[in-house]
C-alpha cells in the first residue's frame, strides 16, 4: 500500500497552490506593467497639455526680441538714380496685451549695401517705433505702425525722416512668433543735399518673447 500523504489528492493541493502562485504573479506583474503604461500616459498628455495651454494663451506682453531679413526697394528725386537689394537686422521691443487689442514700441537696426546707381550706398537703417494691433485670432496679430528713422549712406551722409506700414505676427510656440512687415520710410531733402528718397522694406521677422 502506498503512502496517502503522497497520493493523487496531495500533488492536486500542490498543483492549486503552484497555479494560484504563478497566476498571482503574472497578475502582479501585468497590474504593474499597466500602472507604468498609465504613468507614461498621463505624463506625455500633461506636458502636451501644458503646451498646447501656453501656445493657445497668446499673451503678446513682455520684452522681445530677434531678428528680421527681406528686401528694400529705395527711390530718389534725381532721375535714374534708385536701387533694391537685400536688408535685414535685430529687432527690439515690449508689448502689452489689453485682450483684443496690443500695444508696444519697438527699436530695429537693419544692415544693407543697396546701391542707388553707382551714385551712393545705402548702408544701414535704424527705427523707433509704436505699434496697435488687433488680435484676429487668439495667436495672430494685425497690426500698424508708424515711428522715427534714420538712414546712413557711404557718400551722402545720414538723415532722419519717417515710416508708416503694417504687419502681421503669429505666436508658433512657447515664447517665439514668426511674422511680416512692410514699411514705406520718406526722407526729405537727404541731408541738406536737396535730394528726396524713399524706401519700401518688405521683411520677415522672428522673435523670442520674455
Amino acid at each position: 500500500m502506498g503512502d496517502p500523504a503522497s497520493g493523487p489528492g496531495r500533488n492536486d493541493q500542490y498543483r492549486f497552490v503552484i497555479g494560484d502562485a504563478v497566476t498571482s504573479s503574472i497578475s502582479e506583474w501585468k497590474d504593474k506593467k499597466m500602472t507604468g503604461k498609465l504613468a507614461i500616459v498621463t505624463t506625455v498628455a500633461t506636458l502636451a497639455a501644458g503646451t498646447a495651454m501656453a501656445q493657445s494663451s497668446g499673451d503678446f506682453t513682455g520684452f522681445y526680441g530677434g531678428a528680421q531679413f527681406g528686401y528694400a526697394d529705395i527711390d530718389t528725386s534725381l532721375s535714374g538714380v534708385d536701387g533694391d537689394g537685400a536688408i535685414g537686422g535685430i529687432i527690439l521691443g515690449y508689448d502689452y496685451d489689453m485682450g483684443d487689442w496690443v500695444f508696444g514700441g519697438g527699436f530695429d537696426y537693419d544692415w544693407s549695401d543697396v546701391d542707388l546707381s553707382g551714385a551712393a550706398k545705402v548702408e544701414d537703417v535704424w527705427r523707433l517705433k509704436v505699434r496697435a494691433g488687433y488680435k484676429v485670432n487668439p495667436q495672430g496679430l494685425l497690426y500698424g505702425t508708424t515711428g522715427y528713422a534714420e538712414a546712413s549712406t557711404n557718400t551722402l551722409g545720414s538723415d532722419d525722416g519717417w515710416f508708416i506700414g503694417a504687419g502681421y505676427e503669429q505666436i508658433v510656440a512657447p515664447n517665439v512668433s514668426i511674422g511680416g512687415e512692410v514699411l514705406y520710410h520718406q526722407f526729405d531733402n537727404f541731408n541738406s543735399s536737396g535730394i528726396d528718397v524713399d524706401a519700401t522694406t518688405i521683411q520677415v521677422r522672428a522673435a523670442y518673447r520674455f
